[in-house]
């Protein structure tokens, strides 16, 4: 029974739209648990110093993933292992462990022995606080994170070339309950180190489930020493990638430096509304190109450039359609959504508002930051490793410089008017939303050179993208009217004292809105809507599959 059951979840997915949604599906999974650990961290510690040194901490291993791990990244190794042999990619995967577990912990080693210096000179004030000892043992310990996060993208290679898309989307599932079973658990026991271990427990959960996979393929990585011939081309293709990485995680770096700066708890719900942010996002945005890129590097190393550019189309238009449905609904509803998922215990009224103000900014860049994991993937696919790193540096030099230019203007001026439109004027410490501004107009600039990069590879792709973002913008406001008409209705019946009662009308207005959009979409004759329709009654349909393995629709690429 156990080995049917494992049958069923480590089963291929090869439609498309089929993978998207069932990724989509445990990607919820694995954001629902990400939201409870949001909300056990608000309700025990609120936005408050505990907090700020957590979120602060974990910009360092993030750093060196980029850096160190994404060296051999899975973006660069699923190209090269589609259609490889056995013994190939058996060889291919040992030396890429050995190199990322020697070279990434010569790496962390160094980090670790420096780690009080290097968090002195980012984060002075946090620094300086009575949990100094505490903040630096933490971050030492979240250096193994990048390691086994970097070991479990070689293994991954494997699980998504074979289409195993329901192990590889539990791998975030399972991690994000090591991160709970650490908050919960071992704090208690021993403090801010105890979230570290959990942290710790999840990575290892992340990499373990790509393993039997890898079994079955009979391709396990053995310690091996890394050849030159190999590594340098697999590196050579890598740097581009995790130099983009990287640039990514130093922006991330520098805008957690300056919100370390504006006041206790800045950095505490900057994070916080990223994290809701990325929920949206990684439905969406992440699914879809995830799900593309076998397909974009298949087509690709077979020089098929009209099936590239229909599949590349095909993701596009709907991260576009669906992203900017949700933008609409998280404009009206976002204060119901942070009271909802974070308004609790030590979490104030203040918080939440701020919260609410800077998810509803970054909310407005959900389809730039869509567009922009499905585009460097594309390009990645398309063997234009360098272009991605420049197009991330120069969004990420934008995002500082508006940044520093934004926090120099005086209190009354831009951060005000922000504050006053976003109702929270009377709120301190307004001035972080100057950085998600930062944060979104650098992600739109980023879309838009990503999107120029392409019309040598998908010529006419920009053109195909007008009809999903004018159809998405009627269903946004469509959707948006009917979620705020019925917080009006719904305001002068009950009160919003309790939980249950902000839920009750949080949720009645969603489903109302997704309704509105959905009408609109149909009234419209979205091409995107019919598809999604047809996709999720092939899916649910136990007829349409055959142990677990989807068909694929007449509307998508059909894989080997």
């Amino acid at each position: 029974m156990v080995r049917r059951l494992f049958e069923r979840i480590a089963a291929p997915v090869r439609g498309l739209h089929q993978a998207a949604y069932l990724l989509a599906a445990l990607t919820l999974a694995s954001q629902g648990l990400a939201l409870l650990r949001d909300r056990t961290f608000a309700h025990t510690f609120g936005a408050g110093q505990v907090l700020d040194l957590y979120y602060a901490a974990f910009r360092v291993p993030d750093l060196v993933f980029a850096l160190v791990s994404s060296l051999v990244s899975a973006y660069v190794l699923i190209p090269r292992i589609t259609g490889m042999d056995r013994d190939s990619t058996r060889q291919l995967l040992s030396e890429s462990a050995t190199f990322l577990f020697v070279g990434g912990g010569l790496i962390s080693i160094v980090l670790a022995v420096c780690m009080r210096q290097f968090l002195g000179m980012l984060y002075p004030n946090l620094s300086a606080s009575a949990e100094q000892s505490s903040f630096i043992l933490l971050a030492r310990l979240l250096l193994l994170q990048p390691i086994l996060l970097g070991l479990s993208g070689v293994l991954a290679s494997v699980t998504q070339v074979h289409r195993r898309f329901v192990l590889f989307a539990l791998s975030p599932v399972l991690y994000n309950l090591g991160i709970i079973f650490g908050a919960t658990v071992l704090y208690p026991l021993w403090g801010l180190p105890g979230i570290g271990v959990g942290v710790i427990i999840g990575a290892i959960a992340y990499l373990a489930v790509n393993i039997p996979v890898v079994i079955q393929a009979r391709v396990v990585p053995t310690f091996r020493i890394p050849s030159m011939k190999i590594m340098a081309s697999v590196v050579r293709d890598s740097v581009p990638r995790s130099l983009a990485l990287g640039m990514g995680s130093v922006t991330a770096l520098f805008l957690t430096a300056m919100a370390s700066r504006i006041g206790t708890g800045s950095v505490s719900v900057f994070t916080l509304a990223g994290n809701l942010e990325a929920v949206p996002l990684a439905l969406i945005g992440s699914s879809y190109a995830v799900a593309a890129f076998p397909a974009l590097s298949e087509a690709s190393a077979l020089n098929k450039r009209d099936e590239f550019t229909r599949i590349l189309s095909a993701s596009a238009r709907h991260i576009i359609l669906w992203s900017v449905v949700f933008l609409g609904l998280i404009a009206v509803l976002r204060a119901h959504l942070v009271r909802v998922i974070l308004g609790t215990g030590a979490f104030n009224w203040q918080a939440t508002r701020l919260t609410a103000a800077l998810l509803a900014i970054l909310a407005v860049g959900l389809v730039a930051q869509g567009l922009a994991l499905l585009f460097s993937r594309a390009l990645y696919a398309a063997r234009q490793s360098w272009r991605p790193l420049f197009y991330q540096i120069a969004g990420g030099a934008l995002t500082v410089i508006l940044a520093l230019v934004f926090l120099s203007m005086p209190a009354s001026g831009l951060s005000a008017h922000l504050a006053s439109f976003l109702k929270v004027g009377d709120v301190s410490q307004t001035t972080i939303l100057l950085l998600a501004l930062s944060a979104t107009l650098g992600q739109i600039f980023l879309a838009l050179l990503s999107l120029g990069a392409l019309r040598s590879v998908s010529p006419g792709l920009a053109r195909t993208l007008v009809r999903p973002l004018i159809d998405g913008s009627i269903a946004a406001v469509a959707g948006g009217v009917a979620a705020y008409a019925v917080l009006t209705l719904l305001g002068g019946i009950a009160p919003l004292t309790t939980l249950v009662s902000v839920f009750t009308q949080g949720f009645i207005a969603g489903i109302v809105g997704l309704a509105a959009s959905a009408l609109a979409l149909y009234l419209t004759e979205n091409e995107e809507f019919r598809i999604v329709v047809h996709a999720l009654n092939r899916l649910l349909r136990p007829h349409a599959r055959r142990l677990g393995i989807l068909a694929p629709s007449a509307e998508e690429p059909t894989q080997p």
